[in-house]
């Protein structure tokens, strides 16, 4: 019994470990820009997705809620900064996505652990949903941004247009990348789910 704890508590520790490189690659992710016609690509959606399917529910939610609350205390950590001012950002919506998002897709590919044989499909599906999700913060945050902070009325289609369409190609590229590398590189680090033996 005694032994089952330390192994889960070493398990553990590799989690939270991962959790904390995960927030340290979602802040890098904010200032690597690839640049595309009219909006550039960043890789804050991608290392999400990522966390999410390498670290599962818990743990990718975890990530991302350090990350945002490294953000707000102060570092700048956010593409414009950091500080609790940023919640008064017009894009703080989408932040506020991430950790859900990680979630979603942690949650859709993991049953209480990973699943290793999860087809590439799934891997795509999860990491859509993801992103979904990230979008359903980051409209609702901008509308209300746009309309009680900055005192701008908005239209549906340009709310759609600036807060949504111009974003799907970049993130369609981000996700077919994601899903290729996650579902190549989880079972190279199999050793990180599974506890040793005896």
């Amino acid at each position: 019994m005694i032994k089952t704890s330390i192994r889960s508590g070493r398990k553990n520790l590799h989690f939270y470990l991962l959790a904390s490189l995960f927030t340290a690659l979602t802040a890098a992710g904010a200032f690597i820009r690839i640049p595309l016609p009219y909006v550039p690509i960043t890789l804050q959606t991608f290392f999400v997705l990522l966390a999410g399917l390498i670290l599962g529910p818990q743990f990718g939610f975890l990530s991302q809620i350090i990350y945002l609350t490294v953000g707000l205390i102060g570092l700048p950590v956010f593409a414009n900064g950091g500080g609790i001012g940023y919640i008064f950002q017009p894009t703080f919506g989408y932040l506020l996505g991430y950790p859900v998002s990680a979630y979603v897709v942690g949650r859709l590919l993991w049953n209480h652990t990973i699943d290793f044989n999860a087809s590439f499909v799934r891997f795509f599906v999860a990491n859509l949903i993801g992103v979904l999700v990230i979008f359903v913060f980051g409209l609702t945050g901008l509308y209300l941004n746009l309309r009680y902070v900055a005192g701008k009325a908005l239209s549906l289609t340009t709310l759609m247009w600036t807060g949504f369409i111009v974003f799907i190609p970049g993130d369609l590229i981000k996700i077919l990348t994601c899903s290729i590398i996650a579902k190549k590189l989880i079972p190279k680090i199999r050793f990180i789910y599974e506890q040793e033996n005896g």
